[in-house]
């Protein structure tokens, strides 16, 4: 499956706030509107569309932040497929591509994320990846996941 990641713009921005969740899965991740308006207050975000040649499955957010000492962090930190295009497989092509192009982008050595516990789908893909638990909570009490490029499959 070939994704590609396009950075949001004014005008992509519409057609992402009307990506939706499958029901059940509310509060799992913020809506793109939340995202892209935190983005705007941050610069070190960086908001994507995810897209299957012209069509936009997805969203993803992620950024390098410098205050989690002593080297900074890269966070994976929003990820959603839109309802009518989950369980084809395009969670898990965007986790590869995200992590190819964070790796790229940042040249990092990990890659952080959050999740609820209750988001067991999520969790499982992270872990197929080789995601793992670090024992940390994130400010909004999700549990803190890494990936560790050394260690994985993503090179």
């Amino acid at each position: 499956m070939n994704l590609h990641f396009e950075p949001i713009t004014k005008e992509s921005s519409v057609q992402a706030k009307e990506l939706s969740l499958a029901p059940g899965q509310e509060g799992f991740v913020e809506s793109v509107s939340q995202c892209l308006e935190e983005a705007s207050s941050r610069k070190d975000w960086r908001p994507v569309g995810i897209y299957h040649g012209t069509v936009l499955i997805g969203f993803a957010m992620y950024g390098y932040f410098w205050e989690y000492l002593p080297l900074g962090r890269v966070w994976l930190d929003r990820l959603l497929i839109d309802t009518k295009y989950q369980g084809k497989g395009y969670g898990r092509a965007a986790v590869e591509g995200l992590l190819q192009r964070l790796k790229q982008e940042y040249h990092c050595k990990k890659v952080f994320l959050s999740v609820y516990q209750n988001n067991q789908k999520a969790i499982q893909l992270y872990q197929s990846f080789g995601f793992a638990f670090n024992g940390e909570k994130d400010i909004h009490g999700e549990d803190v996941m890494v990936y560790c490029f050394s260690k994985n499959k993503i090179k």
